[in-house]
C-alpha cells in the first residue's frame, strides 16, 4: 500500500505514544496503583466511578481539566507555565527510542518495527534526555515564589543529581557486555548470547532500578514531595492541567525506567529462557505481549515498594547514594570487566559471573531469613511467660 510509507508510519508511532501513554497513566496505572495499595492495606480503594470504580481515571481528568488554574501573583509566570511542559515532554520523547518488539509485517509488503527510531547512542540519548525533567522540577519550586515549593525544588536537585551518577556508571557495565548504545543492538546481543544481562549483572540491575525509583521520586525516596514536610514539594503552587502534567511526567518517568528495565537486564521482547527447547511454548506469546508483561511487573514494583517501605530521611537518602551506591557501581565496573577479559571473544566469564551472583543472592536471602527467625526467636524468649500464653489462646 502507498500510503503506507516508512515516514507515515513513524508518524502514527509517534502520535500513538503521545496518546496512548496518557491514557494508559490515567486509566490503567493509577487505577491499578490505587486498587492495589487498597489490598495491601487492607481498604476497598476507588469503588464508586463506574463499575468497581473502573471509571475513576475518567473522573480525575474531568477534575483536574475544570479546575481553576490559578498562578501566584509575585511568580515568574513564564517560568511557571514552562516547568510542567519540561517534567512531561522529555519523557514522552524518551519512548521513541524503546524498543517493544521486532518488525511486523502490515501488509503483503509493508512490515514496520515496534521503534520510532534505533539510533546508534540510543542509551546515552535516554540518559541524557531524562535528565532534563529534573530542570522542570527545580523551575517549578523556584517559579512559584514559595518557599515550601522551593525547598522541595532544592531536594529534587540534590537527589536526582545523586542518584543519576550511579544509574549512569550501572548501565556501563551493559555496554561493556554489548560494546554497543543501540538498544536494539543490546537485545539482539542477549538474545545470540542466549543469556539476559541481569545474571552476569545482577548487580547492576539492582543499582539501576535503585537509583531509577530514586530519580522518579517515589516511595522510599519520595523527598521532594513530602507532604508531612513540604505541604505537597514543589508543586504545592500548582493546579488544574499545570498539576497534571507533573502527575504525567512522574508516571512517564516510571514506564521508562521500567521499559529500559526490561531492555538491557531482561532481554526486551525475548521470553524467557527461549533457547531452551522444553520451554519453546513460549514463542507461542507474542513478543510485544512479553515486553507489556516484563513492564507490567516493574510498575507493580513501584506500587508495592510504595505500600510498604517507608520514607528515608534525606541524609539517610544522600549516604546512601554517594557512599555505598556510587562505590559500588565502580567496583562492579571492574567486575564484569574481568569476567569479559578471563575468556575473550566467550561468553564463559560472564555465565559463570551469573552463577556467582545467583549464589551470593541465594546467600543472603537465607541469612537475612535465618536472622528475621533469630529475632523472632529473642523477641518472644525476652516476654514474659503469662503474656506469651495469652496471646496465643487469643
Amino acid at each position: 500500500m502507498k500510503i503506507l510509507t516508512p515516514t507515515f508510519l513513524t508518524y502514527v508511532k509517534v502520535l500513538l505514544i503521545v496518546a496512548v501513554v496518557p491514557a494508559i497513566v490515567g486509566f490503567v496505572i493509577v487505577l491499578a496503583e490505587r486498587r492495589i495499595m487498597g489490598f495491601m492495606q487492607v481498604r476497598l480503594g476507588p469503588n464508586r466511578v463506574g463499575p468497581k470504580g473502573t471509571l475513576q481515571g475518567l473522573a480525575d481528568l474531568l477534575k483536574l481539566v475544570t479546575k481553576e488554574d490559578v498562578t501566584p501573583a509575585r511568580a515568574e509566570k513564564f517560568v511557571h507555565f514552562l516547568a510542567p511542559v519540561l517534567a512531561v515532554i522529555p519523557a514522552l520523547t524518551a519512548l521513541a527510542v524503546i524498543p517493544m518488539g521486532p518488525s511486523i509485517r502490515l501488509a503483503r509488503h509493508v512490515s514496520t518495527p515496534l521503534w520510532v527510531a534505533d539510533i546508534n547512542i540510543g542509551l546515552l540519548f535516554l540518559l541524557a534526555i531524562t535528565s532534563i525533567g529534573v530542570y522542570g522540577i527545580i523551575l517549578g519550586g523556584w517559579a512559584s515564589n514559595n518557599k515550601y515549593s522551593m525547598l522541595g525544588g532544592l531536594r529534587s536537585a540534590a537527589q536526582l543529581v545523586s542518584y543519576e551518577v550511579p544509574m549512569g556508571l550501572s548501565l556501563v557495565a551493559v555496554l561493556l557486555m554489548t560494546r554497543s548504545l543501540s538498544l536494539v543492538e543490546i537485545v539482539m546481543r542477549q538474545d545470540r548470547m542466549q543469556l539476559w544481562f541481569v545474571f552476569p549483572g545482577l548487580l547492576s540491575f539492582f543499582l539501576y532500578f535503585v537509583s531509577g525509583v530514586a530519580e522518579t521520586n517515589r516511595n522510599p525516596f519520595d523527598l521532594p514531595e513530602a507532604e508531612s514536610e513540604l505541604v505537597s514539594g514543589f508543586n504545592t503552587e500548582y493546579s488544574g492541567v499545570k498539576f497534571a502534567f507533573f502527575f504525567l511526567g512522574e508516571y512517564a518517568a516510571m514506564i521508562i525506567i521500567s521499559c529500559v528495565a526490561v531492555t538491557v537486564f531482561f532481554g526486551g521482547w525475548l521470553p524467557p529462557f527461549g533457547h531452551v527447547k522444553a520451554l519453546s511454548f513460549l514463542h507461542i506469546v507474542p513478543p510485544f505481549l512479553w515486553f507489556l508483561a516484563k513492564v507490567g511487573f516493574f510498575i507493580f514494583c513501584y506500587i508495592w515498594f510504595r505500600s510498604t517501605f517507608p520514607r528515608y530521611r534525606f541524609d539517610q537518602l544522600m549516604a546512601l547514594g554517594w557512599k555505598w551506591m556510587i562505590p559500588l557501581s565502580l567496583v562492579n565496573i571492574v567486575i564484569v570487566a574481568l569476567a569479559i577479559l578471563w575468556t575473550p571473544g566467550r561468553t564463559d566469564g560472564l555465565v559463570r559471573l551469573g552463577w556467582l551472583f545467583g549464589a551470593l543472592f541465594l546467600l543472603m536471602f537465607f541469612l537475612a531469613k535465618l536472622r528475621q527467625a533469630l529475632a523472632r526467636r529473642d523477641r518472644l524468649a525476652s516476654e514474659p511467660a503469662g503474656t506469651r500464653q495469652s496471646a496465643l489462646k487469643a
